[in-house]
C-alpha cells in the first residue's frame, strides 16, 4: 500500500516562505509523477505543480508560476514545494500525489481526479 506523508505547512505573514515535504513508501521515481495540489475552503481541489521524476519535466499552475518550486532530492525519497513570495490567496490545505496522468495529455496534468495516490494534507496559512 502505497503512503505518502506531508510536512512543513504552517503561518507565515505574506511576502514569506515555506517548503513543503512529502515522504513517499516507494521512492519518487517508481512513480510516473508526482504533484502538489491545493484545497481551499468552499473551492475544489487544483493542481500547483507536476513533477515527472524520470525526465525531470514540471508543470505549474499559473497561479504559482515563478514563485513555487517542485523538486526531488538526489536520493529520490522525498518530494518538495519551495513556496516563495507567499500570499493571502495561496492559503489552503496542500496535498501531495502521485501517478497521474502520462506527460502527453497536457490538459490532464494538474487535475487531481487524474491521481492515484493521496497524502493526508498540511495546512499552509497566509495572513496580510
Amino acid at each position: 500500500q502505497v503512503q505518502l506523508v506531508e510536512s512543513g505547512g504552517g503561518s507565515v505573514q505574506a511576502g514569506g516562505s515555506l517548503r513543503l515535504s512529502c515522504a513517499g513508501s516507494r521512492p519518487t521515481n517508481s512513480f510516473n509523477c508526482m504533484g502538489w495540489f491545493r484545497q481551499a475552503p468552499g473551492k475544489e481541489r487544483e493542481g500547483v505543480a507536476v513533477l515527472y521524476p524520470g525526465g525531470g519535466a514540471t508543470y505549474y499552475a499559473d497561479s504559482v508560476k515563478g514563485r513555487f518550486t517542485i523538486s526531488q532530492d538526489k536520493d529520490k525519497t522525498t518530494l518538495y514545494l519551495q513556496m516563495n513570495s507567499l500570499e493571502p490567496e495561496d492559503t489552503a490545505m496542500y496535498f501531495c500525489a502521485a501517478d497521474g496522468p502520462p506527460p502527453y495529455y497536457r490538459e490532464y496534468i494538474l487535475q487531481a481526479r487524474r491521481f492515484q495516490y493521496w497524502g493526508q494534507g498540511t495546512q499552509v496559512t497566509v495572513s496580510s
